[in-house]
């Protein structure tokens, strides 16, 4: 008898995506609510439908609704299986959501404060829609659990007011996606690997042996590299006058929201805008990405102590072939190196994991 589908859910702060694969983990349809909280819209495959979405309550009983819509209830599907952005340092595999596990996820809201809950409210709906079906989580965080502490660790005292206060890392569920596809093109996993993650968030991966020895981001999602609205690298001083001058509120929107490529161009957090541009905000704005991502990229590289391959995903990674020739040919000091690009297929890799986790 075949499997019964696999409905993976990602619940943002402005929407929630789902995704259903089936038994042999093949795509069977997505659904997006998007717009949360504004004029929202639903998406069912390549159709598209305004509907007010003024909070994710609203959300998830639109997209339940346009599941069942399609044919599929709730109790028809195997499991659901949740992206969770932070694990903290207790969940660093994929787990089966029991009351344990969602007190665990809950403890690492103030880690995520813009995620967390999301993922939560998510859980909690499904539960008490269909309680008897099962819920497992994957954690964007895991696969960093293998970092060292001397790569973890920031030089902090140990003191009991700064508790979590270190590098965790984020796009996990990416890498381990490209760890597990990067075979079928080079037939081998290189053993020093340099994963570039390059979308409106980007990060770099240093792994070594198929496992995490250093990403560029760090404590939050907002370290790192330049992003489309983030800041990337930016020295504490610098953000303590931040705060200083704007207010902890104002200081954090403009790292978050209104920095990166757009803050630099003025223009845009799109790439594909800034590079049919052609301004000289918008060139430097990508001149700076890319600048970051190979002067980041040796950091990386000495963490592996060398480098095999560069692997590039995401959405910049694997339509913009101008930043891709742009950072190798930043990084040729480094010798020859084989690159690929490997499409990012995060939604099944959490089927995936989801799959394996009901099996043992």
């Amino acid at each position: 008898m075949a499997q019964a589908p696999i409905l993976v859910m990602n619940a943002g702060s402005s929407s929630i995506k789902a995704a259903l694969f089936d038994g042999a983990l093949s795509e069977l349809l997505r659904i997006e609510a998007t717009g949360v909280g504004s004029a929202g819209e639903i998406r069912v495959g390549a159709q598209k439908r305004p509907m007010p979405l003024p909070d994710h309550a609203t959300a998830l009983t639109a997209l339940f609704d346009a599941l069942q819509a399609q044919g599929i209830a709730l109790t028809d599907l195997h499991c659901v299986a949740h992206r969770i952005v932070h694990g903290g340092t207790s969940l660093t595999t994929a787990q089966r959501i029991t009351p344990g596990v969602r007190a665990a996820i809950a403890d690492c809201v103030p880690l995520a404060p813009l995620h967390n809950p999301h993922h939560l409210a998510a859980i909690d709906a499904l539960a008490a829609l269909a309680p008897d079906l099962p819920q497992c989580a994957s954690f964007d965080t895991a696969f960093h659990a293998t970092i060292p502490d001397v790569a973890r660790r920031y030089a902090l005292p140990d003191l009991p007011d700064l508790p979590g206060l270190r590098r965790y890392g984020f796009h996990g569920t990416s890498y381990a996606s490209l760890v597990r596809s990067l075979p079928e093109q080079s037939h081998t996993l290189p053993q020093r690997l340099l994963a570039m993650h390059m979308g409106n968030g980007a990060s770099l991966c240093a792994i070594l042996g198929g496992q995490s020895v250093a990403t560029t981001m760090g404590y939050s999602p907002l370290g790192g590299l330049t992003m489309g609205t983030r800041a990337g690298e930016i020295d504490a001083g610098a953000v303590l006058r931040l705060v200083g001058a704007r207010g902890l509120e104002a200081a954090d929107h403009l790292l978050h929201q209104q920095s990166g490529l757009l803050g630099l161009s003025g223009l845009s957090s799109d790439m594909r805008t800034l590079e049919a541009a052609n301004t000289p905000q918008a060139n430097l704005a990508i001149e700076h990405f890319c600048y970051w991502i190979s002067r980041q990229a040796g950091s990386m590289i000495s963490a592996m102590g060398g480098l095999d391959a560069v692997a590039f995903t995401g959405g910049i990674g694997e339509n913009s072939g101008m930043i891709r020739n742009r950072i190798l040919e930043l990084l040729r000091w480094a010798g020859n190196f084989p690159d690929y690009i490997v499409p990012a297929r995060e939604e099944l890799q959490i089927a995936r994991e989801a799959q394996t986790l009901l099996e043992t």
